[in-house]
């Protein structure tokens, strides 16, 4: 489908003069581009922020009245013409960092990345959490810096699922249907004029599989969809919902984003040179492409060489839980006898690469499978890859943890989507307009210690009273519409103060991550809360997994705080956590609180998106922080000492993190000087601006990808194989 093609689907005709609004509002990269981002925020700012920042929705609604007056100022017609010069370059560059870089790896064959959810604007609700956002923010960096690349995962027409809290605290799992008008979506052409682009066999059952792309900036994304009237109604709701009806949908889910994700692609004509599955989830693609090169005739022994030089995998988690594993039995039928026939007299072997050796269950580990099939194998960051050492060690016959071929490709997060534009802005003043074409330097960051501390926590005053007065403009809303008693209204946020120390904590509930730890003495707490000189208050965000019971009662006993009136509102839980509500939090919080017991935290990116906008960090020493923290861009819990007794364990941590907001944070916060700004604090915030955009913006990240994996792949380097038993 053409762009013309897609504008007449999506919008509504504009006037001549201001057309080129509708070709922007259907790539994504406006999403990251503030000026673009200012351009449709000036069509009707109110029409804007009732959107949530959808241009699709805004032009559909704006009325064309408006529209007719923006071809006649003059203001406006300056700044559309500067976007679209530089959509212009944008859409046609050939070139950029990777050409520069690397004149002589070939193009003409993509780097295809999987991954089950992509998070990359609110308007696209197709993911969870942080693997998501991580993923949409993996595709915008490559498109920055000019990668051959394409991205592959599900269109979930239900997105993840709408939170709803109940007066009593229980989490409701809602409907978030996607609304295909109202995003860049468009279906790819089926051969023939079929509605679908390719098919699977899954439990013996044909399953068609429909194709769905935008473009985010100069990489296509596609996502894969099984809702088509020639597929069995049971069939149909197999990529309705994100991680929705326990293992049985979540294998036949992974069945069609790997198996049919390869054939999807062959069918459009995209032929990889490099395959990267982003967790688990998407390690089906290796066992589709070892079949197809078998079938083809190859050799098995060399077959598996050939998907492990060409293939990366990334494992995003240290928690056993947290790495899919299926009945093998399941996964046999699943796959069908003749797609298992295809391997011949090997097919015992093929299945053995789903063993996890150290487990006696006849299951199907995923991650063995992407392990023993991938030959570029890393962790999130340089501590989670200590941990996947040891953690998967005895797939080499329990080598040494040092000799195990798995690294660490530390995380980042894409600074213009997440850093906000009064704070972009301030840089500009300061370091140049030119500060972000040289952010690779040290120096450009190096610079920011000079700005002027007046100024910076002026600019964080505004972005604190933005979040303040959205939160509580959204509890008015949800009074109006849907809550039914007055106590749900102040646990919505309506009694915060925007004079009060301000501590952000926005994550998954699953218990590792210890939302409950600062509740753990309550009088202590209430003291530091409700200090009538001194008063510290709390956000809260997050959702616990539709089937994570234990996740979801310490997001209830939360909840029963935030209307407990000995806290005089002070406590804080904001429903339907998003990234809408991400971009607020990150940008206008004091104080980012990050607690996992460790060394069950990965990476986590969220601390690096609030350091990106000046926002301390306080945390236990695990995932990124180990690596980011300086001592003077925030603060750390010190490691407990080692005990199989998990609340000797807590008990430790809470106490010093007591301590540090006792008699370091909050006094240092409040001490202000003349002009009311606390220098002290100030320092430590532009430490944290510093840091996070030396060295944990997703550019490093992807940069980091390119050079150890990308690269040697695309090139066709010789390839020394490690591979692990199986």
């Amino acid at each position: 489908m053409d762009i013309a093609q897609l504008q007449r689907q999506k919008l509504p005709e504009l006037p001549a003069r201001i057309e080129g609004l509708a070709a922007l509002a259907v790539n994504l990269v406006w999403s990251w581009h503030r000026n673009a981002r200012d351009l449709f925020h000036r069509v009707d700012p109110v029409l804007w922020r009732l959107s949530q920042h959808n241009p699709i929705t805004l032009l559909n609604r704006v009325n064309p009245e408006r529209l007719e007056a923006l071809t006649r100022d003059g203001d406006f017609l300056g700044r559309y013409d500067r976007v679209m010069e530089w959509f212009a370059v944008e859409r046609s560059a050939v070139d950029g960092w990777f050409e520069d870089s690397h004149p002589d790896v070939p193009t003409d064959r993509p780097i295809a990345y999987f991954c089950a959810e992509f998070g990359l604007h609110a308007s696209v609700p197709i993911y969870s959490g942080g693997l998501g956002v991580l993923a949409g923010d993996h595709c915008k960096t490559a498109s920055d810096l000019g990668l051959p690349f394409v991205g592959v995962g599900l269109f979930y027409k239900k997105g993840y699922f709408d939170q709803r809290v109940r007066p009593d605290g229980w989490q409701e799992d809602g409907e978030d249907a996607v609304q295909p008008e109202r995003t860049p979506l468009v279906p790819v052409d089926g051969p023939d004029g079929r509605g679908w682009v390719t098919e699977v066999e899954i439990f013996g059952r044909p399953v068609r599989i429909r194709a769905w792309t935008m473009q985010v900036g100069r990489a296509p994304l596609y996502l894969l969809d099984t809702d088509l009237e020639a597929n069995h109604p049971d069939d149909r709701s197999l990529t309705s919902r994100l991680y929705s009806g326990g293992l049985p949908m979540r294998l036949r889910q992974e069945w069609v984003l790997g198996v049919g994700g390869v054939r999807m692609l062959r069918a459009v004509g995209i032929d990889p040179a490099a395959w990267h599955a982003n967790e688990g989830h998407a390690a089906f693609l290796m066992l589709e492409r070892l079949r197809e090169s078998v079938t083809a005739g190859t050799v098995i022994t060399d077959a598996v060489r050939e998907i492990r030089r060409t293939s990366i995998f990334t494992t995003h988690t240290p928690v056993p839980a947290g790495h899919d594993h299926f009945d093998l039995t399941d996964v046999r039928d699943c796959a069908g006898e003749a797609y298992l026939a295809d391997f011949g007299d090997r097919v015992d072997d093929v299945v053995a690469l789903g063993i996890d050796p150290s487990r006696q269950d006849e299951q199907f580990h995923m991650t063995a499978l992407a392990i023993r099939l991938a030959g570029h194998v890393n962790g999130v960051a340089q501590r989670h890859g200590i941990v996947s050492r040891e953690m998967w060690r005895h797939l080499w016959s329990e080598r040494p943890a040092d000799r195990v071929p798995i690294g660490a490709v530390t995380n980042g997060v894409h600074l213009e989507t997440w850093m906000a534009n009064p704070m972009m802005r301030l840089l500009d003043r300061h370091l140049g307009s030119g500060w972000n074409r040289a952010r690779e330097n040290a120096e450009t960051w190096d610079a920011v210690l000079g700005v002027e501390s007046e100024t910076l926590w002026r600019v964080h005053e505004r972005l604190k009273n933005v979040l303040i007065t959205r939160i509580r403009d959204e509890a008015r809303q949800r009074w109006k519409q849907t809550w039914s008693e007055a106590a749900q209204v102040v646990a919505g946020g309506s009694l915060l103060d925007p004079q009060a120390l301000t501590i952000g904590f926005a994550r998954r509930f699953a218990t590792y991550k210890r939302a409950n730890l600062l509740f753990r003495d309550i009088e202590r707490l209430r003291r530091l809360l409700t200090d009538q000189q001194r008063p510290v208050q709390l956000i809260i965000a997050g959702k616990a997994h539709p089937q994570d019971d234990p996740g979801k009662e310490v997001l209830q006993s939360l909840y029963h705080f935030t209307r407990d009136p000995v806290f005089e509102g002070r406590v804080a839980f904001l429903e339907d956590y998003d990234m809408h509500l991400a971009h607020l939090l990150v940008q206008g919080v004091d104080l980012w609180l990050n607690v996992p017991r460790v060394p069950l935290e990965a990476s986590g990116t969220s601390g690096m998106k609030a350091a990106l906008n000046g926002v301390p960090h306080l945390s236990t020493l695990d995932g990124w922080w180990e690596e980011g923290a300086t001592a003077k861009n925030g603060w750390t819990i010190p490691r407990a000492e080692a005990s199989d007794d998990i609340d000797v364990v807590d008990g430790a941590d809470a106490g010093h993190l007591y301590r540090l907001l006792e008699e370091e944070i909050v006094p240092m916060w409040y001490d202000r000087d003349e002009e009311g700004v606390p220098r002290e604090w100030v320092v430590r915030m532009k430490e944290a601006i510093r840091i996070a955009g030396r060295h944990f913006t997703s550019r490093r990240m992807v940069q980091d990808y390119t050079e150890r994996y990308y690269v040697p792949t695309l090139r066709g380097d010789p390839f020394v194989d490690d591979p692990p038993l199986g």
